[in-house]
């Protein structure tokens, strides 16, 4: 039976999830030769005149780089209006400009080949930007300041000469994110600009989306995006990257892919996308979405010959998706929220984990063999849990041997809903109260979302095997202050013979690698999943292609390491030590599995039952 304290475990763990715009990666983090064209571009260099330019606004409104003198310091951004580190950004912009007064200017500059008119205006609407928003055709000022991502910033003092060059601040990179910046970059800057002083630190790195410029096409590339480049994305990319989806851009259209096409090559350069971490040379699995390395090399020297469109006539008919629930219509459709009041998710900050209790009212057991959480506002939902409120004092927990049910089913950007063979199903026992564990992410515009989630069951009649879910835990975590390597294990002994379907690894911030080893009872061993490059962001779930008969005395064991050293960006604070907790800033080690009973099969059981 699973404990209270369980329960409290299981609440934090996280399914596949994704912190918008966790799609990127930056430059910086590889050789120059092995980075995009427009990374490798000469910038502005510290003292040199800003550019001249004349620009015009969403508006049609007229601008040029003269008027601006007046101000004693004038911040040139350069924004995409899909970029999720920009839209995180615009509201510290705004604040800095109320804050320094007339003195101090912002102005964007949107050079992105994709980026149309109509769509800086929604953004500026949709982000409250009350500055110059100016659009930069075929990125001729964006190839004169050497900018090459956004939001990639450059400050200049009343000549207009450029004094700093860089970020905004420290607090934001993607998939990461500090409760505070501990470097204010800009803000300094400007204070030391009126002051009459040049700012201590002059150049940061830029982090952010790579700006889309306009690229040469090769004539007679034999690699198109008509003939190849549309048939990987579309079988690896538009589940997400789709209206209406998750990703924060659509990668359905030619005219929308060819913006991205450098930070594209960026992402599955660096293995961050599709987002798959499990090591290629242990265990095989049916949801696994990484790239071959015959389709990088595609992707690569397509972008190499200027991303050409190709053929038309060659173009792949769209992947046909599922409009409204995808198992179908529900039997249950239960809200996270009693009256179905939506939840107001602020602009900015961090937002601890929100869990809403709901009664089914059910009276009797249902045994579940479809579930869908339909997330109300995707752009600020990073994850869901639905699972059953434990109550100690049910016997029906005890009924099934090993198996427990009592997490129900999860959801994150691209995860699919819970869909189980014929004759495996998951219990919720009468009476149960459902928990919806909600994790929020800010995304710099105050948003609401109501939650919720549909059942479809089966008669117990039917059901041969309940599906549950099982851990190798470890509470017991002290990780000291400074270190990167901390190792902690765990392991789970199975008392009945068991089939193991699938693996979901979950740690916090401070995770670093996690491994499943079985050991058999013969002596032998095999490791199930291996995840060198733990991702907070992207907690995958891994099903088996094949099940792993687990005979009684057979064990799982977990080997997890975490960095709590500086060098750990998303580290909340290297200087403490770490304990177990809830929250995103302590820590968990559960390797979590889903199994079912090898001999199980509950309709012989209730055919018998009826016979006696």
């Amino acid at each position: 039976m699973v404990s209270q304290v369980d329960f409290m475990n299981l609440k934090s763990i996280i399914f596949t999830a994704c912190l918008i715009g966790t799609l990127f990666i930056f430059a910086g983090d590889s050789e120059a030769d092995d980075q995009p064209r427009s990374t490798r571009i000469e910038s502005l260099q510290i003292g040199e005149k800003m550019p001249a330019f004349n620009l015009q606004d969403f508006r049609g409104k007229p601008y040029n780089s003269e008027e601006f003198k007046k101000h004693q310091a004038l911040a040139v951004v350069f924004f995409g209006v899909e970029c999720p580190l920009v839209k995180l950004y615009v509201p510290r912009l705004t604040e800095l400009e109320k804050k320094f007064g007339n003195k101090f200017q912002v102005i964007g500059i949107n050079s992105n080949r994709h980026d149309s008119i109509t769509e800086i205006a929604n953004f500026a609407k949709l982000t409250d930007a009350n500055w110059p928003l100016l659009k930069d055709p075929a990125n001729r000022v964006a190839d004169a300041f050497g900018a090459a991502r956004t939001p990639e910033l450059f400050l200049f003092d009343q000549n207009q000469q450029l004094v700093y060059h860089g970020a905004i601040d420290d607090q934001y990179t993607y998939g990461k994110q500090k409760d505070q910046a501990e470097n204010n970059y800009l803000a300094d800057a400007v204070k030391a600009v009126l002051a009459g002083n040049q700012p201590k630190t002059q150049t940061t790195q830029s982090d952010g989306c790579i700006i889309g410029r306009i690229l040469t096409e090769q004539k007679g590339s034999e690699v198109t995006y008509a003939n190849q480049v549309s048939r990987i994305l579309n079988h690896h990319c538009v589940s997400c990257h789709r209206p209406g989806e998750i990703a924060p851009f659509s990668l359905t259209q030619y005219d929308e892919v060819v913006g991205w096409a450098e930070m594209i090559v960026e992402v599955i350069g660096d293995q961050r996308m599709p987002p798959w971490h499990a090591n290629p040379d242990h265990g095989k699995f049916k949801n696994d979405i990484s790239l071959s390395a015959e389709q990088k090399k595609i992707l690569n020297r397509w972008v190499e010959n200027g991303a050409p469109l190709g053929d038309k006539s060659e173009l792949p008919d769209p992947p046909d998706f599922v409009e409204g629930w995808q198992i179908g219509q529900p039997d249950v459709v239960i809200s996270m929220r009693k009256k179905n009041q939506p939840y107001l998710v602020p602009a900015e900050g961090t937002i601890p984990y929100k869990y809403f209790e709901v009664e089914t009212k059910f009276t009797e057991d249902k045994w579940v063999q479809a579930a869908e959480i339909r997330i109300g506002n995707r752009a600020v939902v990073h994850h869901v849990i639905v699972a059953i409120k434990d109550d100690d004092n049910d016997p029906r927990k005890w009924v099934h041997g090993e198996i427990d049910s009592q997490w129900i089913t999860a959801t994150a950007p691209g995860s699919p809903p819970l869909i189980l063979p014929d004759g495996y199903a998951k219990v919720i026992p009468a009476g149960s109260t459902l928990v919806f564990q909600m994790h929020y992410t800010t995304n710099g515009i105050a948003q609401t979302d109501i939650t919720s989630v549909g059942f479809k069951f089966i008669d117990k009649k039917q059901v041969k095997k309940v599906v549950g879910t099982r851990h190798a835990i470890k509470r017991k975590i002290r990780i000291p202050p400074r270190v990167s390597d901390h190792k902690l294990k765990a392991e789970y002994e199975f008392r009945q013979d068991s089939l193991v379907l699938k693996m979901f690894p979950h740690m916090h911030l401070r995770g670093k690698s996690f491994r499943y080893t079985a050991f058999f009872p013969d002596g032998d061993e095999s490791i199930l999943l291996d995840v060198p490059a733990y991702d907070f962001n992207w907690q995958n779930s891994y099903e088996l292609e094949e099940p792993v008969l687990m005979p009684k005395g057979s064990k799982i064991v977990c080997d997890a390491v975490f960095d709590n050293s500086e060098d750990n960006f998303a580290n909340p604070d290297p200087n403490i030590t770490v304990r177990w907790g809830d929250q995103t800033w302590e820590e968990m080690m559960i390797g979590y599995f889903d199994m079912v009973l090898a001999d199980q099969d509950l309709t012989r059981e209730y055919s018998k039952s009826n016979q006696d």
